[in-house]
């Protein structure tokens, strides 16, 4: 099934457009936090923002999407939008003390719309069967647009404007992503399906539980990438080459999505994805000069789009009836709790040791321990007929 097709059917266009403008922020905020608080603090303290950041981001997304599930997005998702702006505005506005740096990070996470689960559950309701697949691939291809745009939006606004400005701007394109989609009219109709209720909602399903295990792994790995490219950018004396290593990162994402949404990989390939996503990040151990690093950069990123739609396509299978919004927001969260504790991690292994190559190790490491319960999930979960 043709991108084209899934693009020209009634609202898709409108809805991938205003959830890749709301998420760019995605992409922005770790970049805008760490240049905001390298002016001022240890690169250690840069990584403890981002990573209560994405803690927040991981907090906030399930409990916000199991409220969509049970009720409405619109609502849900001004609510969110307007603790995530409170936050932004306390970092940028008030230059505060660590302490309540640390709080704004965490409602500026917290409070981030969940448009990723929010656009998910409204596929099967645009599209025929036949579609939805192109549609998840597509949507991860685009997303990764987000982390090509997100970094170098960053970068251009504190160019400009200063470490405050790269803040602002960011609290402001997710003020207008959620303005746009949530006026969709898929949006405004869309209502959770009813079903039976448990306190545990999809985490009741096992296979979910080790697909979730699985992400926070990957996460983790992902996660050490914008530490360790700030580590590298600096060591070669220009601080702004890190939100181009993120956004070479991001493209070898989206090639690889592209070439994934001509594909359809049966589940027990997710195994193996998860391997090559690991051993792309090995080169980046290398560290040499920026032309060869920015193509390394891109090799890294090839295989997490086909990794991430093969995820989403086992959650919409696995959920239990009634919780797809809150499933599709658990991978989210799993992701991103993975990726505060990479960037923490990696933020306090470089600030005890000067050797650059030391900030790469992790990412492979944690991937392929993912890659392992990837391949657990896939012996108990039967592929579709």
């Amino acid at each position: 099934m043709s991108i084209s097709t899934v693009l020209r059917a009634a609202q898709v266009a409108r809805l991938l457009g205003a959830s890749l403008v709301g998420r760019v922020p995605l992409g922005a905020a770790p970049v805008a936090l760490l240049l905001f608080a390298r002016e001022t603090w240890s690169i250690g303290a840069a990584g403890l923002l981002v990573g209560v950041y994405t803690v927040g981001l991981a907090a906030g997304a399930p409990v916000l999407a199991r409220v969509a599930d049970r009720w409405r997005q619109p609502p849900v998702m001004w609510s969110a939008i307007a603790l995530s702006t409170v936050g932004f505005a306390i970092l940028a506005g008030l230059d505060p003390p660590l302490g309540l740096a640390v709080v704004a990070a965490l409602l500026a996470g917290a409070g981030a719309p969940p448009f990723e689960a929010g656009l998910r559950v409204l596929w099967r309701g645009l599209l025929p069967e036949e579609q939805v697949h192109t549609a998840y691939t597509l949507d991860i291809a685009v997303q990764e647009l987000i982390f090509i745009f997100g970094p170098l939006v960053a970068v251009t606004a504190v160019a400009v404007g200063g470490p405050e400005a790269g803040l602002w701007t960011t609290a402001a394109l997710q003020l207008a992503g959620t303005v746009w989609f949530t006026t969709t009219p898929a949006v405004r109709r869309w209502r959770g399906e009813e079903a039976e209720r448990h306190w545990a909602g999809p985490l009741r399903s096992v296979p979910l539980r080790i697909l979730l295990a699985a992400v926070v792994l990957v996460g983790a790995g992902v996660g050490t990438l914008p530490v360790a490219v700030t580590r590298y950018a600096e060591a070669i004396g220009d601080r702004s080459w890190t939100g181009w290593l993120l956004a070479a990162n991001a493209t070898g994402a989206l090639v690889g999505g592209l070439v994934n949404t001509r594909l359809t990989l049966p589940d027990r390939y997710l195994p193996w994805i998860a391997a090559g996503l690991a051993a792309g990040y090995v080169p980046l151990l290398l560290v040499p000069p920026i032309a060869p690093m920015l193509a390394l950069a891109v090799v890294s990123g090839l295989c997490l789009p086909p990794l991430l739609a093969g995820t989403f396509l086992t959650v919409d299978r696995t959920a239990p009836a009634g919780t797809a919004a809150e499933a599709f927001a658990w991978v989210s969260t799993a992701f991103t709790t993975g990726a505060a504790l990479g960037a923490a991690v990696d933020g306090a292994i470089l600030d005890r040791t000067t050797a650059v190559a030391v900030g790469f190790a992790l990412a492979p490491l944690t991937i392929a321990a993912g890659a392992v319960l990837y391949r657990i999930l896939v012996t108990r979960v039967p592929e579709p007929a």
